[in-house]
């Protein structure tokens, strides 16, 4: 019998005393009832046939429920597979592509073409499977074999990543953008200045060069928010420690930001105590600018811009900057803190907007550990809130 042991031993003794019986005088059926069930019980006790011994990995005598052990508690995604199927899953894998897989040829369950080709190389190696978890999500995925029967899949999240340089590139192909159309005007209104000379009439002239400088101011601005926003971005994940007085800065800041020409049409309700904060006064003062610009550029020039400053719940410094314009239409709102963002860019340039004043204000209040909050309504106006935590002096 193929697989099966056959106790010789035993069946000599088994034997031997048989004939001791016989000499005994026992009768012959009694004696052959014994043999019988003597010899069976050997093939009864002898252990089942023995599976080959599971792979090894770097020396390690390997199981499933070890190998389960061994990767569970990874913060990677780890499979382990039984040629294409999905015998072992860890709790990271679950999590990010489902409990339902283990069982699963594994080329369904991942259902993407370089992780299919990738399973079919012999050698292993690694890839890039795109969209496995979401639309935009990135995943490295490498592939190691452990012996002809057995192989160890590992996967890499590298969506924050993909989505770090896919919006570094955006960023530069639109600041790149932006700094191109006042150059683009500077440059054609010289060289037009320059070949005319003195055939040009005066007032031609003169209005020439108020575009070219309007532009380069434009230029200007661009460059001092791109600068500032280098700097906010550079610093948000370091809190100020400074203690400040919000209300100070509010009241300072906003006369700063509506000019010699407009203060006139912000009216401040400010408390009379000190709102102190722990903040870096700088940036304070360029969020509350900002807001009060913007509030009063894209605002109607026919009413009046209110800033407030309360003390709200949970110990929270709220400044609230209120608009009576046009409104924004609510699909834009999610969008108004992204840089270079507008909702009309004609009007926004025409106004001397760069696009990234509300950028530089989400980075400040994200460094202050605080909330923005947007709301417009079509026809009544635009309200920005920021929240910004209160620090107690009296403790």
């Amino acid at each position: 019998m193929e697989g099966k042991h056959i106790p010789y031993g035993g069946i000599a003794i088994a034997l031997l005393t048989g004939i001791v019986l016989v000499v005994a005088g026992i009768e012959i059926p009694i004696i052959l009832g014994i043999l019988l069930v003597w010899c069976t019980s050997f093939w009864l006790a002898m252990p089942p046939p023995q599976e080959p011994p599971p792979p090894k990995l770097e020396g390690v005598q390997l199981t499933r429920s070890g190998m389960r052990d061994l990767i569970e508690h990874s913060g990677l995604p780890m499979l382990m597979l039984d040629t294409n199927r999905i015998i072992v899953a860890n709790r990271a894998a679950r999590d990010a592509i489902g409990a339902h897989i283990v069982g699963q040829d594994a080329r369904v369950a991942l259902r993407h073409p370089a992780a299919v080709d990738l399973l079919g190389r012999k050698g292993g190696g690694t890839t890039t499977v795109q969209g496995l978890t979401g639309p935009r999500s990135s995943w490295q995925m490498s592939s190691q074999p452990i012996d002809e029967r057995y192989s160890l899949i590992e996967l890499i999240n590298r969506t924050s990543e993909a989505d770090v340089s896919r919006a570094h590139t955006d960023f530069v192909a639109n600041a790149s953008h932006e700094l191109r159309t006042p150059l683009a005007s500077i440059i054609g209104y010289i060289e037009t200045l320059a070949e005319a000379r003195d055939d040009l009439p005066p007032k031609q002239a003169e209005k020439f060069f108020a575009t070219v400088l309007r532009e380069a101011r434009r230029l200007q601005s661009l460059v001092d928010d791109l600068m500032s926003l280098s700097r906010v971005e550079a610093e948000k994940h370091d809190q100020p420690r400074e203690l400040v007085d919000f209300g100070k800065i509010v009241q300072q800041a906003g006369r700063d930001g509506a000019g010699p020409d407009r203060t006139e049409r912000v009216i401040f309700a400010l408390p009379e105590e000190p709102m102190m904060v722990r903040g870096d006064h700088r940036q304070l003062e360029q969020l509350v600018r900002n807001l009060v610009d913007n509030a009063l550029k894209y605002g109607s020039l026919d009413e009046d811009v209110t800033v407030t400053l309360t003390r709200g719940q949970r110990d929270m410094a709220v400044l609230t900057v209120e608009d009576r314009g046009e409104g924004i239409p609510e699909e834009h709102l999610p969008h108004l803190t992204r840089r270079f963002y507008r909702t009309d860019p004609s009007r926004s340039r025409a106004a001397g907007g760069t696009g990234l004043g509300l950028a530089i204000v989400k980075h400040i209040v994200e460094r202050h550990r605080g909330r923005l909050d947007i709301d417009s309504k079509l026809g009544k106006g635009t309200t920005v809130s920021v929240r910004i935590p209160l620090v107690d002096t009296d403790s």
